[in-house]
């Protein structure tokens, strides 16, 4: 009997041994299954889809079974900026950085693209979590000595460098092309990170003859022109026409007095903001100082989300007389007049005060709920005015007369112009003057320039940046070793030499290598290769199949 019951231990014993080897064997070692890449369309951007193209390929060749989601912007924008969690969720995709003016100190992508408290609905649609690179990310905004925040800046880009939530590649410099037959080639401006297409261009901009009409494009549409939302890059364009800001970035990429008429620091945490007097919102009202009040105010009210990382330093807001107020900070912040005031819109509070109110009463609503609003919501006190608008097809401004910068141009229109052989030919039959957006093949742009008198070239480095991002909430792109095998499969000089055409520097921070001052010049690099991709998943434990499918480490 004690045999018998000896036998029967050893086999429930054995049983056991078996069934945990059978739950290891399920869960260790599995396919990593089909990975989705997005990006635009070969017709809407060809190098961003060519360049998604040979990634995806590089991708197969570590065993990957990869799928290329090739969509429109605004469906890639949707996939990835607002389905982060869940079965549905984006993977990996191409994305891009617009090299804004106000972007000219690190602090907006430093904090915002990879702090966690922006993980939920902010720029850190990644979904990155790093408590050491939280702390850094939030000490280098309250440290007012150059230095000793560079330190805190280089250390935080070397983190984001090793962990590889983001594979930068290119900063771009795409030409943009200008007829000289009707523009003052010499009265366009370069700003230092941005190009050409920038505010003081447009405001600054002479004819040379009778036309004063500026027509440029855009393949992007046009549908969220709203001073409380932070679009793409076109509707961007559109907007910091329309509405006024306290500072304004200048060519130089230092913030400068605008719609305030001084700006005085009496400590490190108080700041007397004294507005110009005589501006006219575009309906015929006064700007008053309670305007420039509401428009901070009604960030920090939460309804205007994308806005709040630049407001949410400010505790008190004070009133001093009809034309100064005082903002007091809850702590230094080094970006200040960079990263708020200049980046903030300044809004009429007769036309947002009753949106506002009316959003507070609707459940899950805020000011990205009014981007459709064109006409109650255009109402600005800028250099233009908006006097047609079709979100799909066209934005018209005209100069503002009663604006103490009105603009030489005084007709201002961009078209929704998606296909760039249309792009091509409007530029060189002159219905285009002024082609500052380009997803085709760069190359093209400098022949058309050198074969047509009429037409120059201009390009100059970004501050912006283009790299395919990673979803590293779920796996396999939660493993770091993962992302940084993909990491070596991106062939980072050869996009810029054969899909860019040159017209591009290379990336490997968030920080452009042209700003030298912020940008850490010894971050490690991920020198583009199979074979040490390939390294990089052995060493971590991944293994291949008889078929040679990527698995995923056992356990």
């Amino acid at each position: 009997m004690k045999k018998f019951f000896s036998m029967l231990l050893m086999l429930i014993a054995l049983f056991v041994v078996m069934s945990i080897g059978l739950t290891v064997s399920a869960q260790g070692g599995e396919r990593v299954p089909t990975v989705i890449v997005h990006s635009v369309t070969q017709a809407e951007r060809p190098t961003e889809f060519e360049a998604t193209r040979l990634v995806v390929e590089n991708m197969r060749q570590l065993g990957l079974d990869v799928e290329h989601r090739a969509i429109p912007w605004p469906q890639v924008i949707d996939e990835v900026w607002f389905t982060r969690e869940g079965e549905d969720a984006w993977q990996m995709t191409y994305w891009r950085m617009v090299g804004r003016p106000e972007r000219s100190d690190p602090d907006e992508f430093a904090y915002n693209l990879f702090h966690s408290t922006m993980a939920a609905d902010g720029y850190n649609f990644i979904g990155y979590n790093n408590s050491e690179y939280d702390a850094l990310a939030e000490a280098q905004r309250a440290e007012l000595e150059p230095a000793a925040r560079q330190e805190l800046l280089f250390q935080a880009q070397q983190i984001i460098a090793e962990d590889v939530p983001n594979v930068f590649f290119a900063h771009p410099s795409s030409p943009m092309l200008v007829r000289s037959d009707v523009w003052n080639v010499d009265s366009v401006v370069t700003q230092a990170g941005i190009g050409i297409h920038n505010f003081w261009t447009w405001i600054g901009l002479e004819p040379v003859g009778d036309e004063t009409t500026l027509v440029t494009s855009t393949t992007s549409f046009l549908d969220r022109i709203n001073p409380l939302f932070i679009a793409g890059d076109a509707p961007s364009r559109v907007t910091e026409l329309i509405w006024d800001r306290l500072m304004r970035i200048g060519p130089d990429g230092l913030p400068q007095p605008w719609a305030a008429e001084s700006v005085e620091w009496e400590d490190s945490t108080n700041v007397v903001i004294t507005i110009r007097e005589g501006m006219m919102w575009h309906d015929g009202n006064p700007v008053t100082v309670e305007d420039v009040a509401y428009s901070f105010e009604a960030i920090l009210s939460g309804e205007a989300p994308q806005y709040s990382p630049f407001a949410s330093n400010i505790a008190e807001i004070e009133l001093i007389d009809d034309t100064s107020l005082r903002l007091t900070l809850n702590e230094p912040s080094a970006a200040f007049e960079t990263s708020t005031l200049s980046k903030l819109n300044i809004i009429p509070k007769h036309i947002w005060e009753p949106y506002i109110n009316d959003l507070l009463t609707q459940e899950d609503a805020n000011a990205e709920s009014l981007a459709f609003d064109a006409e109650g919501v255009m109402i600005g006190s800028g250099p233009y005015r908006m006097v047609a608008f079709d979100p799909n097809e066209f934005a018209i401004l005209e100069a503002n007369p009663d604006h103490w910068a009105s603009p030489n141009v005084e007709r201002w229109v961009m078209n929704v112009l998606p296909n760039t052989e249309a792009t091509l030919g409007q530029i060189q039959s002159g219905e285009m003057n002024f082609l500052w957006e380009w997803t085709g093949d760069a190359a093209i742009l400098s022949e058309i320039a050198e074969a047509d008198p009429n037409i120059e070239v201009f390009s100059t480095p970004s501050l912006g940046m283009q790299y395919f991002a990673f979803n590293t909430r779920f796996a396999p792109f939660d493993d770091v070793a993962f992302r940084q095998a993909i990491a070596h499969v991106i062939p980072s000089q050869s996009i810029i030499n054969n899909i860019l055409k040159g017209f591009a520097v290379p990336a490997d921070s968030y920080v452009s290598t042209p700003i030298e001052f912020w940008h850490n010049p010894d971050l490690p690099t991920y020198e583009f290769s199979i074979d040490l991709a390939r390294e990089v998943l052995a060493e971590a434990g991944y293994t291949w199949d008889d078929e040679g499918r990527l698995l995923y480490p056992a356990g």
